[in-house]
């Protein structure tokens, strides 16, 4: 039975697998899993070491191939594609944010920040410009001739996040994006995500840990390679009926981000 997509669908798995071979020994990391997920939601992806959620973030980041199974993005059959069409996907409609933020560190933050720009071809003014707009966005517009060693790790982070978004990305990934901050600072972060969706970006996010995935409003969880449950809107999964929220992954109240940590 063919799955019926959500309304407004940016992401559709169909049947999608994905193995790998470690020894004599086949792991199934993905295992068949058919979704419909909207734009504009803000979904989490939870799971235990070895659910898949990793693999799952790194096949809808077009950073792996599913070895069986299709998946369309914005209507691009991308499982499909060369894998020089698939770099100017991630270039064009993918931002990501990861837990180490990645930023060069010979690089300003105006620098670090206009890189996806520069591999589009942007103008230097262009670039200046929207690193700048980035900059202020994430509460950095006094920081922009910084190095990343001169700030702090919610800073570096709030940098990484600037510069997932320099593209204007279709779909903006995040692996757990505040597994190396404070409690303070993680908040922060998470508002920021928060604000970005309500603004209209569409954000999925790994994470292992309840307190955060409070800050999303849909949740997929995985288990030996299989969506094992999920709830919450624009998400639909072959098979599953959508659970209520339980009181571990009620939505936070969300303040407005402060600080300059």
């Amino acid at each position: 039975m063919t799955l019926q997509p959500v309304e407004n669908e940016l992401i559709r798995l169909d049947n999608v697998r994905k193995d790998y071979v470690i020894g004599d020994q086949a792991v199934h990391a993905l295992d068949g899993v058919t979704l419909s997920l909207a734009a504009g939601t803000f979904t989490a992806i939870m799971g235990s070491s070895g659910s898949g959620k990793s693999t799952m973030l790194n096949v809808l980041g077009c950073l792996d191939r599913p070895t069986s199974g299709s998946y369309t993005l914005d209507d691009d059959a991308v499982s499909e594609l060369s894998d020089e069409d698939l770099s100017e996907i991630r270039l064009q409609k993918l931002g990501f944010v990861f837990q180490s933020f990645h930023l060069v560190p010979q690089l300003t933050v105006r620098e670090n920040i206009e890189l996806p720009l520069y591999y589009q071809g942007v103008d230097r003014e262009a670039s200046a410009k929207r690193a700048e707009t980035l900059a202020e966005r994430v509460g950095l517009g006094e920081r922009l001739d910084h190095r990343p060693n001169e700030l702090s790790g919610g800073q570096q982070q709030r940098v990484a996040i600037a510069r997932a978004l320099a593209n204007t990305p279709r779909l903006l990934l995040a692996d757990e994006p505040t597994g190396n901050l404070d409690t303070a600072t993680t908040q922060q972060i998470m508002e920021i995500l928060t604000d970005l969706n309500s603004q209209g970006a569409t954000i999925v996010m790994v994470t292992h840990e309840p307190d955060i995935a409070k800050y999303c409003p849909t949740h997929l969880h995985m288990r030996d390679g299989i969506v094992q449950r999920y709830s919450g809107p624009g998400l639909r999964v072959q098979g599953l009926d959508p659970e209520d929220l339980d009181e571990r992954f009620a939505p936070a109240s969300v303040a407005t981000a402060g600080g300059s940590s």
